[in-house]
């Protein structure tokens, strides 16, 4: 990565976000970071020269349409799109209230495939580019309580698997970054839940819920390493679709994607017997 990139980034005012657009700036490189209030991009830190902070509500497309043009007027391309606006609702599949899961979509996928939508006319004329969106553990595994967040990051994975597929041979890159649990917000003031009050779901929404909540603040991983991991993917030729950060978030993925495999094997003789 050189100071000649330049970097946009969503959901800059925090965690991921905000450590991400920090570390970038601390490379050299143009970055243009965004949130809902851009005032909350105060302390970012970079020189007005290199650092471009604007207002941007993902679920808002005429926003993001007036975003991406103000970018490429002033730094002239987008080298590196970083998806990290998005959020939290957590209950049960059962309790789900239909509003809250319709917002959190609105942002952690629809807020997403516009932006990358937007992007995509600017890379293909650059003939290159990368694509890194902050999807989750949970958009590989399933969890109690991530039923409807599970789906949110399940979509851009996804979406991201066929976009690769579409625009590699432009030279374009697409990877999604999966983290497990990190020192953020996310358990907390970023976070929505949905208490489950149905007694059937105690052991295992319920104890889910609680868990979170105990270990927030404490979570082993560091945001600011996890920046500098998403950093290092812009910098390889061949990086990968899927990077999984976390000891917690690897191994977990890990032993999901070994028992899925086992499971479709065990089924072999089924699946090929229905072919004409």
């Amino acid at each position: 990565m050189t100071d000649q990139h330049v970097w946009l980034i969503t959901g800059a005012s925090s965690g991921f976000g905000r450590e991400l657009a920090k570390a970038v700036i601390a490379r050299g490189c143009r970055v243009v970071v965004t949130a809902r209030n851009a005032a909350d991009l105060d302390g970012i830190g970079g020189a007005p020269e290199q650092v471009f902070p604007l207002d941007l509500d993902v679920t808002n497309y005429e926003a993001i349409t007036t975003v991406i043009a103000a970018a490429t007027e002033r730094f002239g391309r987008i080298d590196v799109l970083a998806n990290v606006a998005g959020y939290g609702y957590m209950s049960s599949a059962e309790e789900g209230e239909e509003a809250r899961i319709r917002a959190m979509f609105d942002t952690n996928v629809f807020g997403l495939f516009a932006i990358t939508r937007e992007i995509l006319p600017i890379m293909r004329a650059q003939r290159s580019g990368h694509v890194i969106s902050i999807t989750s553990v949970a958009g590989i595994q399933g969890m109690p309580r991530s039923a409807y967040y599970s789906a949110t990051k399940h979509a851009v994975e996804g979406f991201s698997k066929a976009l690769a597929a579409e625009v590699e041979p432009l030279g374009i890159r697409v990877t999604c970054v999966e983290p497990g649990a990190f020192r953020t917000n996310f358990a907390g003031s970023s976070g929505q839940t949905t208490k489950t009050k149905i007694k059937d779901y105690a052991e295992t929404v319920g104890a889910s819920m609680d868990k979170a909540a105990q270990g927030s603040g404490n979570q082993p991983g560091d945001p600011a390493r996890a920046a500098l991991a998403m950093i290092s993917l812009t910098e390889e030729d061949n990086p990968p679709h899927h990077l999984v950060l976390g000891a917690i978030g690897y191994e977990g993925v890990v032993n999901t994607i070994e028992k899925q495999l086992q499971e479709i094997r065990s089924r072999r003789e089924v699946a090929l017997s229905v072919d004409f």
